[in-house]
């Protein structure tokens, strides 16, 4: 019988399978033998800023598979890509250094006025914000990618190619959850929410100069205690469809 830690595992190595794929893919698209082609523009993107407990993880995977059409499993496959496998990635494959070249001059340049910013922003102890910056907005640029956490809803907030999501849910609800995903007892999940949830809000105000709370950082607010994960990944899903509509495929 599989435990929950085992579970959990061998999901997060099949997320990064995935991830690692997708790098790949872009890598291998923008070669050619006679150089680098021409670029197209950046490609849709979606961030999902959330809650603990709110359904972030759950809702981001059925949302690329809504996203995904029928005809393109080979083509351009959406994938999600959460806190932690930002920084795997980072550090594996050296993402920006690796997708910087065969950016146009344009784009290179607003990357790294951004990234500067935040370099200009964070305490030297948290060295790794603007490496984690930068590896989001190459993502976000690339396209066909959901963004969970890490502030990219900020990031990439003057990118026009990119849809911002706010996940929340009553501390009831997500106190229930934590408990049942991580066999918690109900005080224990209740401090993890309540930790989690300041150091989110202590993160973005450090480094962005703005609440994670501030609706109009979004373009979609979802209270999951109402709505459920199938459907709120479909609302998300038909919205980003309206908002995008030039980038995603139907």
């Amino acid at each position: 019988m599989q435990t929950n830690e085992s579970s959990d595992r061998f999901a997060n190595e099949t997320q990064l399978e995935k991830c690692h794929s997708y790098i790949l893919r872009q890598l291998q698209d923008r070669k050619s033998p006679g150089g680098v082609r021409p670029l197209p523009p950046p490609g849709p993107a979606i961030t999902i800023s959330h809650q603990t407990g709110a359904g972030a993880h759950e809702i981001a995977e059925r949302l690329a598979e809504l996203l995904q059409p029928a005809k393109q499993k080979e083509g351009a496959l959406w994938t999600v890509f959460d806190r932690n496998l930002v920084e795997q990635v980072l550090e594996e494959h050296h993402l920006p250094k690796a997708l910087a070249k065969y950016m146009p001059e344009d784009r290179r340049s607003y990357i790294k006025n951004v990234v500067e910013e935040f370099v200009g922003l964070r305490p030297p102890s948290w060295a790794m914000v603007p490496q984690v910056a930068e590896t989001i907005l190459h993502l976000a640029d690339a396209g066909h990618v959901i963004l969970v956490g890490r502030g990219a809803s900020f990031i990439t907030m003057e990118m026009p190619n990119v849809f911002h999501v706010r996940l929340i849910a009553s501390q009831a609800t997500r106190i229930e959850r934590l408990q049942k995903l991580n066999t918690l007892t109900p005080d224990e999940a209740k401090k993890i929410i309540a930790r989690t949830d300041r150091g989110r809000r202590r993160y973005v105000k450090a480094h962005f100069h703005a609440s994670v709370e501030d609706e109009l950082s979004y373009h979609l607010i979802i209270n999951t205690d109402r709505i459920p994960y199938p459907e709120a990944a479909r609302i998300i899903a038909d919205a980003a469809r309206i908002c995008l509509k030039n980038l995603i495929a139907v």
